[in-house]
């Protein structure tokens, strides 16, 4: 039939039929006994609002089917879905909306197929509100704005109940809280208005109760433990029921009301606080604490304090042990002493160790610990210790493991740990400088005498200083490991020389490390007068040299040097091993068995002070190997001394040690002059640059600069400034004496 012959449909006609197939779709809603639509009913539905739609005016009726759509949904919420969820409370409540809601969104799915024509040309020509969303219109107007309050204090009541350990039916909130978020199509403006925002402010009132008597009951271990349950639980609570989006606003107002709130009586708890499980290395809790309070904004800003005034406590508590020990050691040995030493750096070490692991295991290497562990080791470790300063103790230190028959017997590996914690700690020494000349004091002995025990070694703890300070920190170090290899050549050169020229025999065993002058540290040369013995092979070697070079100077440095004497006494002939010094005096009394103090200095041509030492080595101490009148133990300008004839010893070798002089003294005044250079490159540099600064900018731009290897005093580099002016580097500005201009 064509739609010229087509019957038409009017609307009362057409809409009574319809209302015949609604009725029968709300019965088998209600569960009454009612048979399902087969696909007849449906055709006959859907053809029917199909030729109401389609036919010409004024029969075409799809206004009046769209507004009878909204009608009938209107009807049946009103007098069967809103008065069945009303008369119902609490959990059954809940339990008929879930229902009624399946029901409407069931219903809603079926009339939207037998009205689907209207929703596809009808709706969509004339932009009307698609017919799922007048449905949803209909329920949230009618149902949704009538219960929504009611319903939202029945769900959180149930979730206050569970937090309790109530059991409840966690898939009935589910469903619930998925209509709050369907009323929004779309958007979480409803489900955040009318249920999120009451339900936090319900979860920060709860948490706030439980803080308030667990902060009072319980230790700070306790507390956290139940803190990080609670978490653990809501976070559970959002996967079973509630909308992912409040996760992070649920989460916040429990740490808030947990943490936050009583952040300072939780970490300061008598003791079970922050301090008591940093003494008692409780690993686990300090984990747990920084796992929480990473979680709030500034939460790790106590925590890491309280761990800096922690490892300041017990740094210092450390230097006043190493004080206390030394001022009673101070009646004994030197030895004991330097034991001491020894014993404070390795424990500083230890204590170093100790707290890194913290960092990196409790507080996940985070920054803010990292950056509390350095400023309190840098608080103690410079300090110093019975007025030795830490750049001192930590060389001592260096040089007692790098020299044979140190203290500290390690094997390699055990070494090379050690001399990677040392440079680490180093990190934490502001003078830097003073460290690198007291340990490159302690090289230079190490090398000329024989003492290191391993190049490797050497080297290892070489390129371990570059690379925490630079290049320019250890060049010169370098270059005196780099000379003593050249010497060993350079020996070997010498000997195949005198054995190719028989005719220039030295006459002894000769040994000789020719060293760069800019490298090693500054030695004074006295103008020792050689004995005969000596004198030829000296002769000898500077031939040789001649031959190798014309171009360097030699400077003959015999405070450093080594012999080995044969003494002739009445029991046995005893070999001495002694340095260049002692052996000159030695060889004296080949021509005179007594000698005086007076004619010793002129016959030596050294310095009392030399002599004192040298004298004082051969007849005051352990070897007597001078006799001396009078027999008293110090040396005085008036003694006489005589070659010990009954001197004797059960070894057939001995080594007569030269006490060193006490360098430490000499080593400060050369940093200080070499910061002096340092700080009028600096603001020189600076200025050049520049051009034109004033004072307070100047100061603080050379500290920063200079801050890498040494703490610049402001009263050096002020006086500086003024050698430099004077020098006509600078010039002040005439007419603001606070600003320096620059000369070029």
């Amino acid at each position: 039939m064509s739609a010229m012959d087509r019957v038409v449909i009017e609307l009362d006609q057409g809409w009574g039929f319809m209302e015949k197939g609604i009725t029968k779709l709300k019965k088998i809603l209600e569960g009454l006994d009612e048979p399902q639509f087969n696909p007849e009913d449906y055709m006959m539905l859907y053809t029917t609002i199909y030729n109401m739609c389609t036919q010409k005016p004024p029969h075409d009726y799809s206004q009046n089917l769209y507004e009878k759509y909204q009608e009938s949904f209107n009807v049946y919420i009103s007098s069967t879905v809103l008065p069945a969820i009303k008369e119902k409370h609490d959990v059954y409540m809940l339990n008929e909306l879930v229902k009624r809601w399946k029901n409407h969104k069931l219903m809603q799915r079926w009339l939207s197929r037998f009205f689907h024509y209207l929703d596809r040309y009808f709706i969509a020509r004339r932009s009307l509100p698609p017919l799922n969303e007048v449905a949803l219109t209909c329920f949230r107007t009618l149902v949704y704005t009538e219960i929504k309050g009611e319903v939202r204090m029945a769900v959180i009541t149930l979730i206050d109940q569970e937090r309790e350990g109530e059991h409840i039916e966690r898939s009935l909130l589910k469903d619930v809280l998925g209509i709050f978020v369907e009323m929004g199509m779309g958007n979480l403006d409803y489900y955040e208005s009318d249920f999120e925002a009451p339900m936090l402010l319900d979860t920060a009132s709860y948490y706030s109760r439980k803080a308030s008597s667990w902060i009072v009951e319980d230790s700070c271990p306790e507390y956290m433990l139940k803190a990080e349950e609670c978490l653990r639980r809501e976070k559970e609570r959002v996967s079973n029921y509630l909308h992912s989006s409040s996760e992070p606003k649920l989460l916040e107002k429990v740490q808030h009301e947990l943490l936050t709130v009583v952040t300072n009586q939780l970490l300061e708890k008598e003791n079970s606080g922050c301090q008591a499980l940093l003494r008692d290395d409780k690993v686990d809790d300090l984990s747990r604490m920084f796992r929480l309070f990473s979680k709030i904004p500034r939460g790790l800003d106590p925590v890491s304090s309280m761990f800096k005034q922690h490892i300041t406590a017990e740094g210092l508590a450390l230097v006043k042990m190493a004080e206390d020990a030394a001022s009673s050691k101070k009646v004994e040995k030197k030895d004991t002493a330097a034991l001491q030493d020894q014993v404070f750096v390795r424990q500083v070490i230890e204590l170093h160790d100790k707290f890194m692991a913290y960092v990196n295991d409790c507080f996940a290497n985070h920054t803010l610990f990292h950056k509390a562990l350095k400023e309190a080791f840098e608080n103690f470790c410079n300090k110093g210790v019975a007025g030795s300063s830490s750049a001192e103790l930590l060389a001592t230190f260096c040089d007692n493991i790098l020299k044979k028959g140190g203290n500290e017997k390690l094997s390699d590996e055990a070494i090379e740990e050690t001399l990677e914690k040392v440079v680490k700690l180093l990190a934490y020494i502001s003078d830097k400088d003073l460290f690198a000349e007291f340990y490159r004091k302690k090289l230079a002995r190490r090398l000329l005498f024989g003492q290191s025990a391993s190049e490797d070694h050497e080297r290892s703890i070489l390129s371990k200083l570059k690379q925490q300070c630079g290049g320019q920190f250890t060049s010169k170090m370098e270059g005196m490991v780099t000379d003593m290899t050249l010497a060993k050549d350079n020996q070997s050169s010498f000997e195949e020389y005198l054995t190719s020229n028989p005719h220039t025999s030295a006459g002894l065993d000769l040994t000789v490390n020719v060293l760069t002058t800019g490298f090693w540290p500054t030695y004074k040369s006295s103008d020792l007068r050689l004995p005969e013995e000596m004198v030829k092979c000296v002769e000898v070697f500077k031939e040789y040299y001649q031959t190798k070079t014309k171009h360097r100077k030699l400077t003959w440095i015999y405070s450093l040097g080594m012999c080995n004497v044969n003494g002739k006494f009445d029991a046995k002939t005893v070999e001495m091993i002694v340095t260049t010094y002692q052996a000159a005096v030695l060889l004296l009394f080949n021509s005179s068995d007594r000698w005086s103090y007076a004619d010793i200095v002129q016959h030596s041509n050294l310095s009392d002070e030399d002599v004192f030492r040298i004298l004082h080595s051969l007849s005051c101490a352990k070897y007597k190997i001078l006799n001396k009148e009078p027999a008293t133990k110090t040396i005085s300008p008036t003694d006489v001394f005589e070659f010990n004839h009954k001197f004797t010893d059960k070894m057939r070798r001995i080594k007569i040690p030269l006490p060193p002089l006490d360098e430490k003294k000499k080593v400060i005044e050369d940093v200080d002059k070499d910061r002096r250079y340092a700080i009028d490159a600096s603001i020189v540099r600076i200025m050049k640059s520049r051009k034109v600064l004033n004072h307070q900018q100047l100061i603080s731009e050379c500290v920063e600069q200079l801050s890498r290897n040494f703490k610049p005093d402001f009263k050096v580099i002020k006086k500086r400034i003024e050698d430099l002016i004077t020098r006509d580097y600078l010039e002040r500005d005439k007419e603001n004496p606070n600003v320096f201009k620059y000369l070029a």
